[in-house]
């Protein structure tokens, strides 16, 4: 099967202006998120700021994922729940978890075009796996994330287990009514193996994602994740 879907990691350019345009049409139309609210909430992470996006034959972007990494201004998840309604100390929370938040990536956004009904579910598999292969290329020991109970329930439908960080539960959070913050370690990758081998290939390998043109594992590595995520700032 020739590919109709590329998936796309660390885009530059117009390419990552239209992730964001993506992203900022996803949360409008999903928890009525608006540019203004987008850019309070994530204006002070851009420069540490890395977006995955899914494009079709047409070069229009049907999905993007929003990854931050470690950088002067923190981890978005461990401030935020410093807040309303968790009130947690975010660094110590993570460590009682066994996160280190120096070498912790963040899950900020996911989402896919809900227009494009035909491809939404292979979107959202292909972000996944550019989520998990990216963080496994590059030596992620853990991702952390304010997660809709929405997407958590569908990465537990693939046995990827998300935990809440300690002292966290579920609450509102920009939106969404039911959000909890959580974490996820790279050792979870053996239980998911274990449990349900074919969820461990299409995620971790890609295997199973026809129609989709993957990156290379080059592709992913990043030698400075910090200085990388600053050109692409500086390409928009």
């Amino acid at each position: 099967m020739s590919a109709t879907l590329t998936l796309k990691f660390n885009v530059h350019g117009e390419d990552r202006a239209a992730a964001r345009e993506c992203e900022a049409d996803v949360f409008l139309s999903a928890f009525g998120n608006t540019r203004d609210q987008l850019e309070e909430e994530y204006g002070p992470y851009e420069d540490q700021s890395l977006f995955l996006s899914v494009t079709d034959e047409h070069g229009e972007t049907l999905g993007s994922c929003r990854e931050i990494v470690p950088g002067p201004a923190g981890l978005k998840t461990l401030n935020d729940v410093s807040r309303e309604p968790w009130f947690v100390d975010g660094p110590r929370s993570a460590r009682a978890a066994g996160v280190d938040p120096t070498r912790a990536w963040d899950l900020a956004t996911l989402g896919v075009r809900r227009e494009f009904r035909t491809h939404r579910l292979m979107v959202g598999v292909a972000l996944y796996y550019g989520l998990f292969r990216s963080a496994y290329v590059n030596g992620v020991p853990a991702i952390v994330s304010v997660m809709d109970d929405h997407m958590r329930r569908t990465l537990g439908a693939f046995d990827v287990d998300c935990p809440a960080l300690p002292g966290t539960s579920t609450g509102d959070y920009l939106g969404s009514t039911a959000s909890t913050p959580v974490y996820y370690l790279s050792t979870m990758l053996d239980v998911q193996r274990r449990r349900n081998p074919d969820a461990y290939r299409l995620l971790s390998l890609g295997i199973g994602l026809d129609g989709v043109s993957l990156p290379s594992d080059e592709d992913f590595y990043l030698p400075d994740r910090t200085a990388i995520a600053q050109q692409g700032v500086a390409a928009a």
